[in-house]
C-alpha cells in the first residue's frame, strides 16, 4: 500500500515555498529576492483569497503572472474605517508618527493591526483600513518547493522554523 501524497501540484495542507514579486499602480512594492522564498501552508488563508486560489495546481518550477483585484486581496478601502482617539490615552512608549503601525485590541480581545493617519495637538487619528484596501495587485509568482505539512504544522497552522509575527511564541518552541 503506498500511502505517499502526490508533492508535484500545490493544493491544500502542502507547505509551498514560493518567491514573487508584488507590483501595484507599475511599482514594484515588495518582493522575495531579498529574502527566503514565502513559505506558507496552502488553502488555510495564510496569503490573500486571489493568489490562493491562482495557484492551486501549480507545479514547481512553473512561474505566472497574476492579477489580484482588490476584493480577492485586501478588500475595498472603507472611508468609515478610521477612529480619532485622545493623545492622553497613548502609551508614551508608542512614537506618534503618521504611518506607523500599531496593534490594537478590539472588544473581543482580538489584535487589529492600525496605521497612525494623523497627529494633532490633542487626538490621533488611525486608519484600520489595510495599506494595500482598495487596490489591485499584480504578482509574478514562482513555485520553488513543495513539500508535505507535518501534522504538528497543520495542528499549529503555519510552518514550523519560520518568524512568526507580532513576537509570538510558537507552542512548539520551534518558531521564533
Amino acid at each position: 500500500l503506498n500511502n505517499s501524497i502526490e508533492l508535484d501540484k500545490v493544493r491544500k495542507d502542502l507547505v509551498v515555498s514560493m518567491d514573487y514579486e508584488l507590483t501595484v499602480d507599475g511599482e514594484m512594492i515588495d518582493s522575495s529576492e531579498e529574502n527566503d522564498p514565502l513559505e506558507f501552508i496552502q488553502g488555510h488563508e495564510h496569503i490573500i483569497p486571489g493568489l490562493e486560489k491562482a495557484i492551486e495546481g501549480m507545479t514547481v518550477g512553473e512561474s505566472k503572472e497574476v492579477f489580484v483585484k482588490a476584493e480577492d486581496a485586501y478588500g475595498a478601502f472603507d472611508a468609515e474605517n478610521f477612529v480619532e482617539i485622545p493623545k492622553s490615552e497613548f502609551p508614551e512608549e508608542i512614537p506618534l508618527e503618521v504611518g506607523i503601525e500599531i496593534g490594537i485590541e478590539d472588544e473581543n480581545g482580538e489584535e487589529q493591526s492600525a496605521f497612525i493617519e494623523e497627529v494633532t495637538l490633542d487626538s490621533v487619528t488611525l486608519n484600520f483600513n489595510h495599506p494595500l484596501a482598495g487596490k489591485d495587485l499584480n504578482f509574478k509568482v514562482k513555485i520553488v518547493g513543495i513539500r508535505e505539512a507535518t501534522a504538528e504544522e497543520l495542528e499549529h497552522d503555519h510552518v514550523h522554523g519560520q518568524e512568526l509575527e507580532d513576537d509570538k511564541d510558537c507552542c512548539c518552541g520551534d518558531c521564533k
